[in-house]
């Protein structure tokens, strides 16, 4: 599996009304994509749960690299391109990805964690799976998932919750616009193995 994620800041007087529509328009067009786990149309809107500028994201689960490769291939980020620039696709390797019991997913969290030079990696990996077992056993939880970047070796935990952020979780958080989720429903549950 492999998480993918961009962002495209917006400027200060950015309409965010056309950013909802925007996600509204095209959110569908996402719904029944083969290979794709989900995608988060997500915003951080200045001044609103910690963020201090306007932002518009995409964040993708996908099955497979080659799902994600047909993704680039095929021109569909060529959308986003004509309308807000070539953006830095952040591409981590899932090391779990598992389905909470949440039903509406209303935001997302992510928290990047560099991996210290002398950590034992399978210590690391193993424990950070567990967590991320745990994390989607949460109430509110929609799903978790963990991945690895292994050229600059950082973690980045993934949480999409019903859960609205209180000011104290740990990353980023965004509003979830919308999401699509094709095959949401085929990740293992928060409690299996």
């Amino acid at each position: 599996m492999i998480i993918a994620h961009y962002a495209h800041r917006l400027p200060a007087n950015h309409d965010i009304g056309l950013i909802r529509a925007r996600a509204r328009e095209r959110g569908p067009l996402w719904d029944a994509v083969p290979e794709l786990f989900f995608k988060g149309f997500l915003l951080r809107e200045a001044g609103r749960h910690g963020a201090i500028a306007n932002n518009y994201s995409s964040l993708y689960l996908w099955r497979h690299d080659e799902a994600f490769r047909e993704f680039l291939v095929s021109g569909r980020y060529k959308v986003v391109t004509e309308s807000f620039g070539r953006a830095e696709i952040q591409t981590r390797f899932a090391l779990d990805a598992r389905k909470g019991t949440g039903r509406e997913a209303r935001f997302a969290y992510r928290e990047d964690l560099a991996i210290p030079l002398d950590a034992d990696l399978t210590a690391i990996f193993a424990g950070e799976i567990e967590l991320n077992r745990a994390l989607a056993s949460r109430p509110g939880t929609v799903a978790a998932t963990i991945g690895v970047d292994t050229a600059s070796w950082t973690l980045t935990r993934v949480l999409l919750s019903e859960q609205e952020p209180s000011g104290n979780e740990d990353g980023t958080s965004y509003e979830i616009l919308h999401l699509a989720r094709p095959l949401l429903d085929t990740l293992p549950q928060a409690g299996a193995l």
